[in-house]
This record gives structure tokens, sequence and C-alpha cells, in this order.
């Protein structure tokens, strides 16, 4: 059986691109909450504040070196599956990736020492500017790796010369036509990942009357946010869907499982999408609403997949079924913050446990979410890679075989699967020793013996 190295090469960095995505969607939203703890320890005095901040710095520094860890094994991949890509581009992508370790990565590393180490032994002031300086970090990468991704997406600022793609404008290329509505859709998602993750440990602690107060205390302010957050971010994947129905109406056609351009096109809430016969099996859909949807008209015209050659068309099943996990996903986020606001009254909240057991399984669905989210735009934009220029087919490297492909596929699931079992095995220890294990660390760790500061009494 010949082994094709172009289908290899994408399972391949679909392995590695999913494994990577879970860990700086986490550490975007829980830096920012990091640093508004450690903001409250320093305005407040207040020692609970500090316990909590260095519990999640804990859980922060595992995720961020597997995040780091992941990111490097990915780019490497540009050059050994996609060098014809890597050469193509590189005098845009070259620079950006270059920006983003210098603008990045070098100011989450500077000050993520400080942040871990530096409890105790700096002010607290200079602690917290530690925190803010890594929370900042973490956007500033997120902003030139999706200005990348972005560009691949809806190229711009770009002529094509003699082989190489030449930047003629910079801002048109970093600020591309879909730049900002992946961004904040990006950033709304991380901080979604961080809240219910914040959300689903301090339920655990509540359940396991561990440290109650500082987790249900933890847990009023996650869920302030996730009401605030949840619908937002409905909201700004609308615009972005928009966008996506402008620059790329084959991937919305694809999200619909919409065949022919048509009007009144029902949303199909459950359908076989068929790519041979191009056609769906079993259709169950609400009349009109995907035309109203995608285009705020009842009878509003939905471009078809067979718009497009059926060469050129992307995997309808899989983007068809990733976007309604995703928007699944999404709805019940929604539910469970506006259920944290019905139980507000007398801090229920924190007493029924069925919504304190919901928040620990919803801690995985903005995962699974994210996961579902970039399968829609990675897979949607198929069989491109720098969309309507450059295939995928065209991107590969010239000299890499099926055998070569299998092998480091193997490699990564291997060492991969390692890596996660050490990470999650961390976590757990992390989790399980608590806050407490910070309040023995702390160098004031006997100031529970001493009598209630005001800032300690007034904390709940």
């Amino acid at each position: 059986m010949d082994l094709d190295p172009l289908v290899l090469s994408r399972i391949q960095f679909a392995f590695v691109v999913s494994f990577h995505a879970i860990f700086p969607v986490f550490t975007i939203g829980l830096a920012s909450y990091i640093a508004l703890i450690y903001g409250l320890a320093f305005k407040t005095n207040n020692p609970k504040w500090e316990r909590l901040g260095a519990f999640w710095t804990q859980v922060f520094a595992v995720v961020f070196g597997m995040g780091v860890v992941s990111g490097i094994v990915m780019s490497f991949q540009f050059g050994t599956n996609w060098s014809n890509f890597a050469l193509a581009t590189s005098n845009f992508l070259g620079p950006i990736l270059s920006y983003e370790v210098v603008t990045a990565f070098f100011l989450e590393a500077a000050f993520l020492g400080v942040l871990l180490f530096g409890r105790g032994k700096v002010p607290n002031g200079v602690h917290f500017f530690a925190a803010l300086m890594v929370s900042i970090g973490t956007f500033i990468s997120s902003f030139w790796i999706l200005s990348a991704n972005s560009w691949m997406q809806t190229p711009a600022g770009v002529e094509m010369r003699d082989g190489f793609y030449h930047v003629v404008d910079w801002s048109a290329a970093i600020f591309n036509d879909s730049f900002w509505y992946r961004f904040t859709h990006m950033g709304l998602a991380s901080f979604l990942t961080g809240g219910f993750v914040v959300a689903g440990v301090s339920a655990w602690f509540i359940i396991e009357k561990r440290d109650t107060e500082l987790h249900r205390k933890a847990l009023s302010m996650t869920l302030w946010l996730l009401l605030i957050i949840a619908p937002l971010q409905i909201f700004v994947g609308d615009m972005h869907g928009l966008n996506t129905l402008k620059h790329q109406p084959t991937k919305v056609a694809a999200m619909e499982a919409n065949w022919e351009t048509q009007k009144n096109v029902p949303l199909l809430l459950f359908a076989i999408p068929d790519q041979e016969a191009q056609k769906n099996h079993f259709e169950v859909g609400i009349p009109s609403m995907a035309s109203l949807i995608l285009t705020h008209e009842w009878d509003g015209e939905v471009p078809g997949i067979k718009e497009m050659p059926k060469e050129l068309q992307p995997n309808v099943p899989i983007v068809f079924w990733s976007f309604r996990v995703m928007v699944a996903m999404g709805v019940l986020m929604v539910l469970f913050a506006i259920t944290g606001l019905i139980l507000r009254r007398n801090k229920a909240y924190a007493r029924n446990r069925w919504f304190l057991q919901g928040l620990r399984l919803m801690s995985l669905a903005p995962f699974v979410a994210v996961l579902s989210g970039w399968f829609v735009t990675e897979v949607g934009r198929a069989p491109y890679l720098v969309y309507g220029q450059m295939t995928q087919a065209e991107a590969l490297t010239p000299s890499l075989t099926g055998g070569m492909a299998l092998f480091t596929l193997i490699g990564y699931i291997a060492v991969y699967a390692c890596v996660f079992a050490a990470g999650a095995y961390y976590l757990t220890r992390v989790i399980r020793a608590g806050t407490e294990a910070a309040e023995q660390h702390d160098d004031e760790k006997h100031r529970a013996k001493r009598p209630l500061s005001a800032a300690e009494a007034d904390f709940d």
C-alpha cells in the first residue's frame, strides 16, 4: 500500500496543532486571571488573594511549559513537511514569527521567573507587575500568531513574484480582512476557557469542602465574567461568520452543508452530508433560519458548495459536524452562565451540588469548542494553505515520502502521550494539594495563628 505523504502530513500537523492549541488558549485566559488576583492582593494586602494567586500560578507554569514545547515542534513542521510553503511565504511569515518571539516570548520568559519565584522575595507591587507583563505577553503572542493564520485565510498586502510572496503593504498584510474577527474571537475563547477551568476547579474544592470560602469567592468572580463573555462570544462569532461568508463562501456553505446556491436555506440541526453524491441524507432543520443568520434576511441567498469544483471543496462532513459541536458547547456555556446568575440569590450557586458538578464537567467544554472551531477553520480552508492561491499539495516538501511522514507521526503521538500524561499527573497533584500547599510555602505561613487583619476580615 502506498503511503500518501500529503495525507499523512495533514494528519500529523492536525495532531500537533490540536495538542498545542489547548494550552495557549488556556494560559491566555488564566494569565489575565492571575494578574487580577495579584492586583487584588496588592491593593488589599489580603494574604488570601496571594494564596489563590500562588495556586493558579503553579497550574499556569505547567500548562505554559507544555504549550511552549508543543509550539516549537509545530513551527519545525513548516520546514520538515511544508518547505515549499515556508520558502514561498518567508518574506512575510519569517518576520511575523520573529516578532512574536522578540515582543512576546522574551517578555513572558523574563517576567515568568519573577512571577514563579519572586513571591515573598520582591515587593508585592513588583510581583503584580510581573503577573501583568506575563498576561500582556500572552496577548501579544496571540496577536502575531493570529495575524499569520488570518493572512493565510485572507491573504493581503503581498504580491507573488518568481514563486515568492513579497510584502508590498505591511499594514494590509498584518491587519488583513479577517484578523480582528479572529483575534477577538480567540481572545474571548481564551477568557471562556480560563473562566470555566477556574469555575470547575473551584466547584470541586467547594464540593470537597476544602478552603470553601476562598474558592467560593473565586467562583463568584468567575461566574460574573462568564455571564458577560459567553453571550458576547456568540455575537462576535456571528460577525466572524459574516466575514467568512464574504471571503470564504465555500467554507460557510460546508458549515451549513448547503450544496446549491439558493434562498430560504434551512438551519440544519441534523444531516448526513454525502460528498460523493453532493447531497444530504436525513435532514432535520429549521426553515429559512440559515438564511436569516447568514444574511439577516428570511429569504437571503446562501452560496452552495457546488459553486466550487469537487476537487477544491473542503471535507464537508468534518466541517459540518465540527461547527455544530462548537455551537453546542457555546450554547451550554451561555446556559451555565445564566444559571449561575439565577442561583445568585442567597449564594445558592455555591450550595447546589448539581450545578457544581455540572461546572466540573463544563471545564472541558471550552477545549472541545476551541478544537472543533479550529477544525472548521483549517479543514474549511482545504485544499488551500494560502486561501485561493497555494494548495496544500503545492506547499508540501518535495523530498518527503509517506514512510518519513508516518514515522514522525508515530513518534509525535508517542512522545506527546508521555508529555500529556506527565503534565496531567503533575497538574492533578497541584490541584489536589490545593491552596493549602501555597499557604505552607508562604513566608508568613504561620499567620493563621494570629488574629485576622482588617483585609482578611473583609474578604468575604
